[in-house]
């Protein structure tokens, strides 16, 4: 039976339990629709079945009340910031590699046909088409532009620091503020914002900036839950994690529940005008605490 203790008063119906899974496996047929059409973006290892299984089921649990359709969005985006950190964190030889992925993605963004031979591109123009006719996008467009920016630049900085480490280069290792600052790398803004701007009706938007706050904190929440759940496989893949920076399992913990306390704090302000995304986001902090507790989303190499 396990050691888990179980809340009653806080526990979905399995009523409620199965619509949730029921929307999270038609969004995975979705998913895995979307991913063929891509295969060279997606081998079998790591992208094994339970990623996009859990990668859907997450966004299903923090949005219980959204349909596949309503989270197609967010399940693409996600799966998209997957196969890029692929391409970056493991696929990548050079620096000068890492530059042309960037480079791009960001003319993809700003309006250049991707190359016909070029997937990860051709995936994001895709998912950009459909942002681009939401509602939302005019208002939302500089946000979602800039967060794009901020997560491949912190893919390739956390490339810099893994090539520094590798090579023995112990001096340009980050702090721990410097490597949680980083923390755009971890795609979840990416996501979050595409979700929004895809969910969202027409202008004006409610706290903007505020909800924007609010899902950098949580964010940085999930980087570490991350991090705690994922040193063992972060060294045999040779990913950074802090606790390769001099910081203990105890120091990391110990910040996450600050930085739980700090988004929280932020969120609570924005349940009356923009429920709906401040409960995502207080969900998905709670869903990665039970999550990164027994596994993450990659499989094997």
């Amino acid at each position: 039976m396990g050691n888990l203790t179980v809340d009653t008063a806080a526990t979905l119906s399995a009523v409620e339990s199965g619509r949730v899974s029921a929307v999270a496996g038609q969004a995975q047929r979705d998913l895995q629709a979307f991913a063929a059409r891509y295969p060279a973006l997606f081998p079998a290892n790591p992208f094994d079945p339970a990623l996009f299984s859990t990668v859907t089921l997450a966004n299903a649990f923090c949005g219980p009340w959204l349909s596949a359709g309503d989270l197609r969005v967010a399940n693409r985006a996600t799966l998209w910031a997957f196969a890029l950190d692929w391409q970056v964190d493991y696929l990548a030889q050079s620096r000068a590699e890492v530059t042309d992925i960037v480079r791009r993605c960001l003319a993809v963004v700003d309006g250049e046909p991707p190359a016909a031979d070029d997937p990860l591109a051709l995936l994001l123009a895709d998912i950009l088409a459909t942002l681009s006719a939401a509602p939302a996008y005019p208002a939302l467009r500089p946000a979602w532009r800039l967060e794009f920016q901020r997560m491949v630049d912190a893919m390739a900085l956390e490339w810099d620091w893994q090539a520094s480490r590798t090579a023995g280069d112990t001096t340009a290792l980050p702090s721990f503020e410097d490597y949680l600052g980083n923390a755009d790398n971890i795609c979840f803004s990416f996501v979050f914002l595409s979700h929004w701007v895809s969910t969202s009706g027409p202008p004006p938007i409610a706290r903007a900036d505020e909800v924007l706050a609010a899902g950098r904190k949580v964010q940085e929440v999930i980087r570490l839950l991350n991090d705690l759940g994922t040193y063992d496989r972060d060294v045999t893949w040779g990913d950074l994690n802090p606790m390769m920076l001099g910081v203990t399992r105890e120091g990391v913990t110990e910040r996450i529940g600050v930085l739980v306390a700090e988004a929280l704090a932020l969120l609570r302000p924005l349940r009356a005008e923009q429920p709906e995304l401040a409960l995502f986001l207080e969900r998905y902090i709670d869903f990665n605490k039970g999550f990164y507790g027994l596994t993450d989303y990659w499989g094997d190499l």
